[in-house]
């Protein structure tokens, strides 16, 4: 057996694990516990597996909620592998090409590839001044990515030393400045500072306040491709519960866990909402930290994280959601593609509003998904499947945004904008639905309605973030993105692997019968 990092909680006796949350990383944990030999019951309160991952029809579109773009397919690979599986086989993914393309209002336009000369392309046609500024930050994004994905990512970070180590490395990479400074830093146009510093926002970051290590970005994208998984992600979440089941595992949908149960301060097993009580002495929360600490242990003791210092915490913004199918326009609006991103007329004035005001302004920037362009089993026939998100603050404000009274006048305002690329489409509209803050606070039970947990901050990552292995009880990890390393779906697949380095092979034979334990009465 491969060495493994010490770590507090022994190997249950029973060989009984317990995964709160079918979300992405509570998949990923359950597939390799599942690997490693314990008999694993993932329980979950929404109706499929994915969590914000997951999908809805409608109408006969088919709205991917959350993530919708796949960079490091190797995560996926890799998990997999560990489990005797080869993901190629179990899902479809296409690479998109190009990766995006950004506008203004101005009508200017950049296209992210992973063609070098097109890219050079593109930023000399915007500024020629500046390409050999963009070099730079290739290069810069390259030794990020080194030093802060290969070695951090999948690496447990619970132990202090190993984030003061790195140290030296981040004072020699500008670690201290954001990623807008570092795009600052190598070039003068402002569109490609936006251009370069934008990433952040999709896993819940400032660009103004953000280290300059998610530089790392351009790399990733540069060498692994931008996918798109056909069938969504739901089709990638729904392979790793098959993954699951056939490990002889146990999903449990429309079930939600109201408190995990701690004795001797260890993890003994859980309480469920109905009052059910189930048995084991491995639990794996993929529910948020913030949930899992303020909620889950609400009854137990908690050393650090508390209710204050997770209230000093900064979070990440909040996002308005807008789904809509459209009829007879699959052949429409040519110039738009699967991924576009829409600049209003500000961007850093824009992100001080939405991160340290608080504050729902008349502009916004946008993001459009439209996944039929890849994958015409979105929508009938014909008809398009649209997924348009605005950054917007989260709930946890002194005085938060009321989203049942400015729902409507925000997606009229940003219906106004999407004419203008668009046009006509508000007449073509069949259906539609949208999500908003107070949505993910109801739905995913996510603190303040953020959409990707804590803010990945410098002083808020790798140690500083809840840990993988919790401090607060013996057996009880946790995976996410309110964890290590973070969100996306890189860093929530991620966080899997994190506590699979902490958490020994099972050393008890499984038997046929995987029914979950009751705990009895005491």
């Amino acid at each position: 057996m491969t060495n493994r990092i010490p770590h507090p909680a022994t190997a249950p006796d029973d060989g009984h694990a317990i995964v709160i949350g079918a979300g992405l990383g509570g998949l990923a944990s359950a597939m390799r516990l599942g690997a490693k030999g314990y008999r694993v019951t993932v329980l979950d309160r929404l109706d499929r597996a994915g969590g914000r991952g997951s999908s809805i029809s409608q109408d006969g579109h088919r709205f991917d909620l959350g993530p919708t773009i796949v960079t490091a397919p190797q995560v996926f690979e890799e998990l997999w592998a560990a489990c005797g599986r080869d993901f190629r086989r179990d899902v479809d993914l296409r690479p998109v090409d190009p990766f995006y393309e950004v506008r203004w209002p101005d009508g200017t336009r950049f296209r992210a590839t992973g063609d070098d000369a097109k890219m050079m392309e593109e930023v000399a046609r915007i500024s020629p001044g500046d390409v050999r500024g963009y070099m730079r930050f290739l290069k810069d994004a390259q030794a990020r990515y080194v030093v802060g994905y290969e070695g951090m990512v999948a690496k447990p970070m619970h132990r202090l030393w190993e984030t003061i180590k790195v140290l030296p490395r981040f004072a020699m990479l500008r670690a201290d400045r954001s990623i807008y400074g570092h795009a600052a830093a190598r070039v003068r146009d402002e569109k490609l500072r936006m251009a370069l510093s934008f990433h952040p926002l999709f896993i819940g970051g400032d660009p103004m306040h953000v280290t300059s290590m998610y530089a790392l970005v351009a790399h990733l994208e540069k060498t692994f491709g931008v996918h798109y998984a056909m069938g969504g992600v739901q089709a990638i979440a729904d392979a790793m519960a098959d993954v699951v089941r056939d490990q002889g595992g146990i999903i449990r949908q429309g079930v939600e866990v109201d408190e995990i149960l701690i004795k001797g301060n260890a993890a003994r097993g859980v309480r469920l909402t109905d009052g059910q009580e189930m048995a084991a002495p491995l639990i794996v929360s993929n529910a948020d930290a913030g949930h899992t600490y303020d909620r889950l242990l609400r009854n137990h003791k908690r050393r650090r994280w508390t209710r204050r210092k997770l209230a000093a915490k900064r979070w990440s913004m909040g996002l308005y959601v807008w789904y809509f199918g459209t009829r007879g326009t699959r052949g429409d609006w040519a110039d738009l593609g699967h991924h576009t991103i829409l600049n209003g007329p500000r961007y850093t004035g824009l992100l001080r509003d939405i991160f340290l005001r608080g504050k729902l302004s008349d502009d916004f920037s946008l993001y459009i998904h439209r996944p039929s362009v890849t994958d015409p089993t979105v929508a009938p026939k014909g008809d398009d499947t649209f997924y348009v998100l605005s950054p917007v603050p989260h709930l946890g404000w002194d005085d938060p945004v009321d989203w049942e009274a400015e729902a409507p006048k925000y997606r009229d305002k940003i219906a106004a904008v999407l004419e203008t690329v668009m046009p006509g489409f508000r007449d073509k509209i069949s259906t539609q639905t949208e999500f908003t803050p107070a949505t993910f606070r109801d739905r995913y039970l996510s603190p303040h309605g953020c959409g990707f947990s804590i803010e990945p901050r410098i002083l808020q990552s790798a140690w500083f973030r809840p840990h993988n292995v919790s401090e607060e009880a013996k057996g009880l990890f946790l995976v996410g993105a309110g964890t290590h390393p973070g969100a996306g779906l890189p860093g929530v697949v991620s966080s899997a692997t994190v506590i699979d380095k902490m958490i020994p092979d099972c050393p008890v034979a499984r038997s046929a019968d995987t029914t979950p334990t009751r705990l009895a009465a005491e």
